[in-house]
């Protein structure tokens, strides 16, 4: 039996969760799942430009095992462009240590630490309106456990023909 995999802490959820190539609907692309944590390596090792040590320790697991999530994530990353495929930004195993927020009406970002969130409560800082879209929901964080946790990292590469929102 396998050692289960240790949480990885991720600073804030993705503010888009999803990249498609241009006019080819969502439902007629093949996905490739890039989890959390492995958006996560990518953007403190490629995007902010820190060695694997430095981000390993960001988010708190060994430098071997910051290098094997980066090449998988750039592996997916790199199948995805170059065989026209959509990514889809979910699951995998982190914490987080802020969350982001979006209003539906302004368009405004916000962020608060995740152990301070009570989103049914929540109202923009900018327009105060309710209509809130919760960003860490949308990649696993307390969603249905079909869409968070190591289930949807582990799942890699995924075939959706199903219509979605935004295709």
């Amino acid at each position: 039996m396998a050692k289960p995999k240790k949480d990885r802490f991720v600073l804030q959820p993705p503010a888009v969760v999803f990249y498609k190539p241009q006019g080819i609907p969502l439902y007629q692309l093949e996905q490739i799942i890039l989890a959390v944590d492995e958006y996560e390596a990518v953007r403190l090792v490629d995007y902010e430009g820190l060695q694997q040590v430095d981000a390993a320790e960001r988010m708190k697991v060994s430098r071997a095992t910051c290098a094997r999530i980066l090449e998988g994530a750039r592996h997916k990353i790199a199948e995805a462009l170059t065989r026209g495929k959509a990514i889809r930004i979910q699951g995998g195993n982190f914490v987080l240590g802020r969350n982001r927020y979006r209003c539906r009406d302004c368009s405004t970002f916000w962020e608060i630490p995740a152990a301070d969130a009570k989103p049914e409560s929540m109202s923009c800082p900018h327009c105060r309106s309710e209509r809130i879209f919760d960003l860490g929901r949308a990649v696993g964080v307390g969603a249905p456990a079909s869409l968070s946790g190591s289930a949807a990292g582990r799942e890699g590469r995924k075939k959706d023909r199903s219509k979605e929102p935004g295709g």
